[in-house]
């Protein structure tokens, strides 16, 4: 039964991409998309319930693994998922150009993006680190598709940039894991060489070195898709060129979901190096990602770009707290893993009025909001005034946990250079914040269009969301959640 659902969480979209160019109108199509995406965010839902309920081991069979943090991740997929998909029929309507034909244009969009969120699903259950590294390739293809999706000259150069340097840090990856899988199995040996399991069991026979070897070309590799510094040069330009419901799902799904792997390559493979090296890398790539997000962080610039610097801080402070490897860190991962989610989301959905009624806003800060559009204005405020950590969100909680938890494992130094920068990082964008709430404001109030009563509806939805996030994150410090999510993973 558990399978069974789990291959429906992967096909629903599979088959809903497929079915929505049978439609031929604009409008059957958006319905079709709706529903699938209703459907599949049921059943994945449902699948994370039933993980995390099901103790601290997860459930495992023959292909897949859904412990307590894999089913936490498949629950942010799926919500934000399903938020792009109903979110897409109002950017569509209001899209005037595309790569494709005006008359294939929708049907493409819908089935790049249906796919690109099938193989994000299967990524957050998937066994094999093999397999895992094929479902990222996947979604490397289907999402260059949607970056590029408006056909200008900027998206074209963005995707096919992203397409470039994400395949290039693959490629690294890959052969990590063929000198990994050399090792593991010198005589030869099936696809299973590579399960998170078998990895863990036989991670201790392995020769230093080349565990070593295989471990830095994986994590870097990982790197430049999930957009850590310095590996992180297409994550701007791409966030800034699709539409706004994919760029959502770049940030607070397809990002995140990668960093599940290397998570999992810590875990497994770290066992196989000498002392913490593979937690002292997560550790490098967070403190740099952190430094290299905050000088852009105090500039003012596009709302989209400035979004995009900010998915850097934030992966970097994830980054972070796998490094820390504690259970107090533990949780603050997933609680801001879920916050940034919803944030994020919020912030590049509210792009579309936004750009809509302010196309500058593609070239420079928005400012005034205030005085043109109160929903506009209270959905900017929502989003960034959780991503700057600003108290009661979730970021705030989740950031004093991660800290709490390296101090907990002894990093007094990278905890006390993590705080100086997320408080600069806070300071950035809180300055943003003033400015595009209350800064001087350009043109006449707005209209109350499609797209701004959805963001009225939307802010609404989020910011409920954070509230019981936030609630949640100061009821898990108690427990001991976060030993059997370490625990779960490994």
């Amino acid at each position: 039964m558990n399978e069974a659902l789990l291959i429906a969480v992967v096909a629903a979209p599979v088959l809903g991409g497929l079915l929505i160019r049978v439609p031929g109108s604009p409008a059957g199509a958006d319905r079709v998309n709706v529903l699938s995406a209703s459907i599949t965010a049921a059943l994945a839902l449902t699948a994370s319930v039933i993980g995390a309920l099901h103790g601290a081991g997860g459930l495992h069979g023959s292909w897949f693994v859904l412990d307590r943090a894999g089913a936490a991740f498949l629950a942010v997929i799926a919500v934000v998922g399903w938020c792009s998909a109903i979110v897409s029929p109002a950017y569509l309507a209001g899209q005037g150009k595309s790569m494709f034909t005006a008359r294939r244009a929708r049907a493409w969009y819908y089935t790049a993006f249906h796919l690109f969120w099938a193989a994000l699903l299967a990524l957050a259950l998937v066994e094999n680190l093999g397999v895992a590294w094929l479902l990222i390739e996947a979604t490397t293809g289907a999402s260059a598709l949607l970056v590029a999706y408006t056909g200008s000259r900027n998206a074209l150069e963005a995707g096919w940039k992203y397409l470039v340097l994400t395949t290039f840090g693959l490629a690294l990856a890959l052969l990590g894991i063929l000198i990994l899988f050399a090792r593991l199995a010198p005589h030869g040996g099936s696809l299973a060489t590579l399960d998170w399991q078998s990895i863990a069991h036989r991670a201790g026979a392995l020769p230093q070195q080349s565990a070593l070897f295989a471990l830095v070309l994986i994590l870097t590799g990982l790197a430049a898709k999930i957009g850590w510094a310095p590996v992180h040069n297409w994550l701007p330009d791409a966030h800034s060129e699709a539409p706004p419901p994919v760029s959502a799902l770049l940030s607070a799904a397809l990002l995140p979901t990668v960093m599940l792997i290397a998570w999992r390559v810590v875990l497994t493979l770290g066992t196989a190096v000498a002392g913490h090296l593979a937690r002292d890398l997560m550790l490098a790539f967070g403190l740099a990602s952190l430094a290299f997000a905050i000088p852009f962080l105090w500039r003012p610039m596009a709302w989209k770009r400035l979004l995009a610097y900010s998915s850097l801080e934030h992966m970097g402070i994830l980054a972070l707290g796998i490094g820390f490897a504690s259970p107090l860190a533990t949780i603050g991962v997933l609680v801001h893993l879920a916050g940034h989610a919803l944030a994020k989301s919020l912030g590049f959905y509210t792009a579309m009025p936004l750009l809509g009624h302010e196309p500058s806003a593609s070239r420079r800060a928005p400012r005034g909001l205030a005085r043109l559009s109160a929903p506009v204005a209270a959905g900017v405020g929502v989003s960034l005034g959780t991503l700057s950590g600003l108290p009661p969100s979730p970021l705030f909680f989740s950031e004093l946990l991660i800290l709490a938890g390296g101090i907990a494992a002894g990093q007094p130094v990278i905890v006390a250079l993590a705080a100086v920068l997320m408080a600069l990082g806070f300071l950035g964008l809180a300055h943003t914040l003033i400015e595009a709430l209350a800064g001087d404001a350009r043109g006449h109030r707005w209209r109350a269009g499609r797209t701004v009563r959805l963001a009225r509806r939307l802010t609404t939805g989020v910011s409920l969301g954070l509230l019981a996030l936030s609630a949640v994150a100061y009821l898990l410090v108690g427990t001991g959640i976060g030993a059997s999510l370490m625990g779960g993973l490994a």
